[in-house]
């Protein structure tokens, strides 16, 4: 294992939800996992505070940034779309916190991976936007975890194969040109981002990873959950280690870390 003082400290991204009258910042504890374990670094949990009037810069101090899946969408405002439809969940304290902050981690090339949600948000940081309800798209097929499914195992299973753009960073980072991968979101992107190029799609066209086209900046979304099931001895397993280096190299090279205070 990786000494601690070499390890990079990750900024894991929370979501904000109330359980009876009291409001919570959670992260689902397999975020954590993948961050110790394949990345090798030290996470952080970012609460979705922003909304509050914090002026707490959490790029000030990160090494890296994970961008965690949700049940919730990106509200339309975000990317001047059409308003949602009624019943869909938004969490506008983690859109308020993480969207702004994947624009300062750009401009300081703060690495960072998106999955599911989080290439979303990265999308529409980058002035992109997105589909709200694929579901509803003609000839696209319903990218929606099975609701039928209880089980953890049945509910992360392979949905679709993808097709990885030849040379791109993926196919580089991964040496796949096909895979299959689970599948569990309603929205998906429409218009690509400024500086994003696509690095894999599904079979009807839906965009499934997008990179920052910058060489200099590590910034990387997945439309599928790479966390899960653990991302060990696996084509995922090489996203978080990739990850997990340029986190480290971005931490060696920074003047100034936390961990150094």
């Amino acid at each position: 294992m990786e000494d601690a003082k070499r390890r990079p400290l990750i900024g894991i991204s929370a979501c904000r939800s109330a359980e009876g009258i009291h409001p919570f910042n959670r992260v689902s504890e397999k975020y954590i996992l993948a961050i110790l374990d394949p990345t090798c670094g030290i996470p952080i949990i970012i609460p979705a505070i922003q909304d509050m009037g914090s002026e707490i810069d959490h790029s000030d101090y990160i090494d890296g940034l994970l961008l965690t899946g949700s049940p919730s969408n990106v509200r339309p405002v975000e990317y001047s779309g059409t308003p949602s439809v009624e019943g869909t969940k938004h969490d506008i304290a983690r859109d308020k916190t993480m969207i702004p902050l994947i624009r300062r981690c750009l401009q300081k090339k703060i690495p960072i991976l998106g999955l599911c949600l989080g290439i979303q948000e990265l999308n529409v940081a980058c002035g992109g936007s997105l589909h709200q309800r694929i579901f509803d798209l003609e000839d696209k097929f319903d990218h929606r975890m099975r609701r039928d499914e209880d089980d953890h195992a049945k509910r992360y299973r392979p949905a679709h194969n993808i097709r990885i753009t030849e040379g791109g960073l993926l196919n580089k980072i991964t040496g796949e040109e096909e895979v299959n991968v689970n599948s569990l979101h309603a929205q998906g992107i429409d218009q690509l981002g400024d500086d994003l190029t696509i690095e894999a799609v599904a079979p009807d066209g839906i965009i499934e990873a997008v990179s920052f086209k910058n060489a200099d900046q590590f910034a990387l979304g997945v439309q599928w959950h790479a966390e899960w099931p653990r991302p060990i001895r696996s084509f995922n397993e090489k996203i978080f280690r990739h990850f997990g280096k340029e986190c480290r190299s971005f931490a060696e090279n920074k003047k100034l870390s936390l961990l150094d205070v």
